[in-house]
């Protein structure tokens, strides 16, 4: 005979046909319930994390990994420092920058901006502006040229195009030349500038605001001798910058302040990990409602296997066999259905990119408009951790909800159940 015999048993009851119609369709429901909860979990976490992947680019496409700032004393000899900060493990681009609040004035129109002086050539280490530049090159910004490259969401509030002057207004640093009593700023500095260039990486924070310049200009508006601010650091991984800037700070003596990607952009990645464990708890919802189903489904089997369990029981079967075949069975269900959202889910997951298209012309309709959102493609990115999580708690699930009614099964008294029979 085949061993072990609960299972043999339990496989025998999911197999057969005798069972009432309303409990095989309970079944039936509650594998499927689970088959698209996992399904839809790993296909809409997947997609987060490509929304959150491609989020994360657009951010970091003008912004650097890693920045160290000081003071101008602390970095005359930068280009030393930066050849220093190169030697170490995992830095694959490092460029100066000067951050300047100020004001950008074309006719009646201002906008508040945040000017950034680079060095072109340096600057294509520590980001790909060049790739985003909807107008002009990047290469333009000469210094002494007084050229500025202006986001496209700025440039279009100032009605600026390539070769149009604008004003640009740098407030005078405090106790400096112009500064009135108490270290207020009564005289700015103000220079001319040619727009030279525009760039587009969708992201409101650069669009909107930023303006690119020279470092030697920027450093005339700032009055640093043309000493920078900072440096910009990229690493050859992303998520090492939290870790190894200290690190490298710490190697040059920790006078820096530093500073990171996931600092500077925290609320952003905030709210998407709390997006993402918000719909991953109501998307749980639908895998937990399919195993309290398994669990109705099973209490039924035990009521209308009554006999079959006496009979079982006479014969020298244990209760904790007995809970064997009902938890087999109950596994079973929920198993494949499990293993079945998984196979599906993955199979969305990896091809979002080609099933989005089609029910986008089916339909008529766009997931994400270009005229309205800079995303205009579904993003997928499957995370392995992820889905086995998914996958390991929906199988958890099910079989917690075979627990009580093999419990209750094994708990049937022989002379009782047989007493009418």
């Amino acid at each position: 005979m085949f061993h072990p015999l609960p299972l043999y048993i339990g496989l025998r009851y999911v197999r057969s046909r005798s069972q009432g119609f309303f409990v095989s369709f309970i079944s039936w429901v509650s594998m499927l319930g689970i088959c698209v909860g996992v399904t839809a979990l790993i296909t809409v976490i997947s997609v987060m994390n490509g929304l959150e992947g491609e989020l994360r680019g657009r951010l970091l496409s003008l912004a650097s990994h890693a920045t160290l700032s000081g003071e101008p004393e602390q970095l005359k000899d930068w280009p030393a420092l930066a050849d220093r900060i190169r030697q170490q493990p995992g830095v694959v681009g490092v460029a100066p920058y000067i951050d300047l609040q100020g004001m950008l004035g074309r006719g009646d129109d201002m906008r508040a901006a945040m000017i950034r002086g680079v060095d072109p050539e340096l600057e294509s280490e520590v980001s790909d502006i060049g790739a985003h530049m909807q107008a002009g090159s990047f290469s333009d910004l000469i210094p002494g040229e007084q050229h500025i490259i202006l986001g496209a969401g700025l440039a279009y509030a100032l009605d600026a195009r390539v070769g149009d002057e604008i004003t640009v207004l740098v407030p005078a640093a405090a106790g400096a030349e112009g500064s009135g009593i108490a270290g207020i700023d009564l005289k700015p500095r103000i220079q001319n500038f040619i727009v030279s260039g525009v760039f587009e990486v969708g992201a409101q924070e650069h669009d909107n605001v930023l303006a690119l310049v020279h470092l030697q200009d920027a450093s005339g508006l700032a009055g640093t001798l043309g000493l920078p601010s900072g440096l910009r650091l990229k690493f050859s991984d992303i998520f090492a910058a939290p870790v190894r800037t200290p690190e490298i700070n710490a190697a040059l003596g920790g006078q820096f302040k530093v500073s990171d990607w996931s600092i500077e952009n925290a609320s952003y990645f905030r709210a998407v990990r709390i997006e993402k464990t918000m719909m991953s708890l109501i998307l749980m919802l639908i895998v937990a409602v399919a195993a309290f189903n398994i669990v109705a489904a099973l209490v039924m089997v035990v009521n209308e296997k009554r006999t079959d369990i006496a009979i079982l029981r006479t014969v020298g079967m244990t209760p904790r066999a007995v809970v064997g075949v009902f938890m087999t069975q109950g596994v079973l269900i929920g198993w494949f259905g499990a293993l079945l959202g998984l196979g599906l889910g993955l199979l969305l997951a990896f091809n979002v990119s080609t099933i989005v298209p089609f029910l986008e012309n089916l339909a008529g309709v766009k997931v994400f408009d270009p005229s309205v959102f800079v995303i205009s493609d579904m993003p997928s990115e499957v995370q392995w951790p992820q889905v086995i999580a998914i996958t390991v708690t929906a199988l958890v699930l099910t079989v917690l909800a075979t627990i009580y009614p093999a419990i209750r099964g094994a708990a049937t008294e022989p002379a009782e159940a047989l007493r009418y029979e």
